[in-house]
């Protein structure tokens, strides 16, 4: 079977990007077993809820909620358990070092196919405040208009 090019996006966590200023991010794997695999091809996965621990060294992707595999029977495990990431010590070390600092916090932002690899991006986020949150929503929305308003210009 030929791989495929190019990443295909499986979820993406849009509710992050709203509550958060991503500062950085970084692409990591993700350590599956196979009905997991099965079932996130069927795009069975929540990353609403989800966020990142770095625990004994490692970094483990905690909440993130992959359904159980339908034909899977024994071999499903549960669907919220935490799942070791794959990164570098040396990645680990810095990112632990930045998440001292007050309101810093790692949040998985999109799940995607790299190959035939399952990869995680993860962002360091800081927590928005309300008022950043409705900045970010009348910048949006203006923006919207000025692109509404240049392609009806354009076809005039």
């Amino acid at each position: 079977m030929a791989e495929k090019e190019g990443n295909r996006v499986i979820a993406d966590n849009r509710k992050a990007r709203h509550d958060y200023f991503v500062l950085e991010a970084l692409e990591a794997g993700v350590e599956l077993v196979g009905t997991e695999v099965k079932s996130i091809r069927t795009g069975s996965v929540n990353l609403k809820d989800s966020w990142v621990d770095i625990v004994n060294g490692e970094m483990l992707v905690m909440g993130m909620h992959i359904s159980p595999y339908e034909k899977g029977n024994i071999f499903n495990r549960d669907p919220v358990r935490p799942r070791k990431l794959l990164v570098h010590r040396r990645e680990i070390a810095k990112w632990s070092a930045e998440l001292k600092q007050q309101g810093l916090t790692l949040v998985p932002l999109k799940l995607y196919f790299k190959g035939s690899r399952v990869k995680v991006e993860v962002g360091l986020c800081k927590g928005k405040k309300l008022y950043d949150k409705r900045a970010s929503t009348a910048e949006r929305d203006a923006k919207r208009d000025i692109d509404r308003a240049m392609k009806e210009r354009a076809r005039t």
